[in-house]
């Protein structure tokens, strides 16, 4: 890759002001892979001028218009495809499986719902004798993580794209490799300059200039609920509108009526999934008491057979964690479950066997966990389940949300119907019941402190778009 140390702002790709080098670190091998350059709020106002310079003519343009732009992205990144998913295995580790089935496809995924959200969408109304005008917002700044890294700059680049905004993103500099070769997409696609721009950089440095500045009229934040309460704070000087999608500590509620092996099985899967590194992860499984020891074997076979090793291994299921400072963390939170009494299944501190190099943890399952204990509270972000028995289903609902988050929830039974009026009580944005598959089209947010605001399909091209009412547009 060429542009590496390089920014993309106003159309072409430009040096930092002041060059900062950073390396890019291989999770399954723990040696650098890339560098890239660090930069600054001076760099950041250089984006965002560029986007600010764009937005009048690229908000003019026809909904046409940025149908045909989003169709030449697809047609360009289905080039890239390759190269993005070998990028984002590389520098965060996921399994070349999923990094090409599931991480890479995302891209594809939202950018086509786009196209469908925006080809049927009326962006005037009018009601009585008042106009109703959706207008893009404005310029937007964009702040992703890396644990699913084109999906989270897809999902806010795409809409806006969509909605006529222009833009400045800042994506993880700890995987960024992947965002570099989409910016390179975006470019060949023939996106008009200005319109999208990209600043590397940390999220102290980078990520707050872009929350604070008085240029960008939306800030878009994915990550930690820690780091989203520092945007927000940033950007509330400015007035500016601010989404966010942070942390999450999912239930998985299984009911009496589940079929308990599939139910638990999926469970210990699902959460498990990129190496546990999901804000949606069903971290917490809700077993009927009566049941528990049962699940618990259940549990421990599967977690057994999960195959950990390193990502371009054709049987892996999950690679490493991505790096040396979430290794740790997790580490430290599998000791303090084993400290509090949580009873440890299997898994435990400590690589797997066989691993010696490399942040790869051991998959971990503890039961007979209590609701007070930290990892059933902490949002842990590694391959980590707690299994926590229940006694009644108003209990369960009262414990499942008894967190600080609600992003996800998941319900497991064998009667629908049943399953629908559990998920009608659990207080959290997206509920998926009977192990139901992801929905681009539908709504992707949380509740709480898992943040405001919702991605993916309308819902999520709607927070791009400003009203505006404009009345006595007709005669009384």
């Amino acid at each position: 890759m060429t542009n590496n140390l390089k920014f993309y702002i106003d159309g072409a790709w430009v040096d930092p002001v002041t060059p900062r080098r950073f390396d890019v670190v291989n999770p399954a091998t723990e040696e650098p892979v890339a560098q890239i350059s660090l930069g600054s709020a001076t760099d950041v106002d250089r984006a965002v001028k560029a986007a600010r310079a764009a937005f009048p003519a690229y908000s003019h343009t026809s909904k046409e218009e940025r149908i045909s732009l989003l169709q030449h992205i697809i047609e360009v990144y289905k080039t890239r495809y390759d190269d993005i998913a070998k990028a984002i295995s590389l520098e965060m580790g996921a399994p070349a499986t999923l990094a090409t089935k599931a991480q890479a496809a995302t891209g594809l995924g939202h950018l086509n719902q786009m196209i469908t959200v925006l080809k049927d969408y009326e962006f005037e109304k009018i009601e009585g004798r008042t106009l109703i005008v959706r207008e893009p917002i404005g310029v937007c700044g964009f702040i992703t993580p890396w644990n699913w890294p084109i999906n989270q700059i897809m999902c806010k680049v795409a809409p806006a794209l969509a909605a006529g905004c222009t833009m400045a993103l800042k994506p993880s500099e700890i995987a960024p490799l992947n965002a570099i070769i989409f910016t390179e997409v975006l470019h060949a696609a023939g996106v008009p300059r200005g319109v999208f721009n990209l600043v590397n950089g940390d999220g102290p440095t980078v990520g707050q200039a872009i929350a604070a500045h008085p240029g960008v009229d939306l800030v878009s934040f994915t990550g930690s609920t820690r780091a989203g309460i520092l945007v927000a704070k940033a950007a509330a000087d400015t007035v500016k509108r601010v989404h966010q999608e942070l942390g999450g500590k999912s239930a998985n509620i299984v009911l009496r009526d589940a079929d308990l092996k599939k139910a638990v099985s999926d469970g210990v899967k699902n959460c498990f999934r990129n190496s546990g590194q999901s804000c949606n992860a069903p971290t917490r499984m809700f077993v009927p008491a009566g049941l528990h020891d049962d699940a618990v074997v259940v549990a421990r076979e599967t977690a057994e057979a999960v195959k950990v090793g390193p990502p371009d291994a054709g049987d892996t299921v999950i690679g490493p964690v991505v790096s040396e400072a979430q290794f740790n963390k997790i580490q430290r939170l599998i000791e303090t479950g084993v400290r509090e009494g949580a009873t440890l299944v299997t898994g435990g501190p400590g690589r797997p066997e066989g691993l010696s190099r490399g942040y790869y943890v051991r998959p971990t399952v503890f039961a007979n966990v209590k609701p007070d204990m930290t990892i059933a509270r902490e949002e842990i972000f590694g391959p980590v389940l707690s299994i926590l028995p229940y006694e009644t289903e108003k209990q369960v609902i009262e414990l499942a949300n008894d967190t600080v988050y609600g992003l996800a929830g998941y319900v497991q039974s064998g009667d629908l119907g049943h399953a629908r009026r559990v998920a009608a009580e659990l207080r959290a944005g997206q509920i998926s019941l009977n192990g139901a598959p992801g929905d681009v089209a539908a709504p992707f947010g949380g509740y709480k402190q898992s943040g405001n605001g919702r991605e993916w399909g309308k819902f999520g091209f709607e927070e791009f778009l400003e009203i505006k009412a404009v009345l006595g547009y007709r005669p009384s």
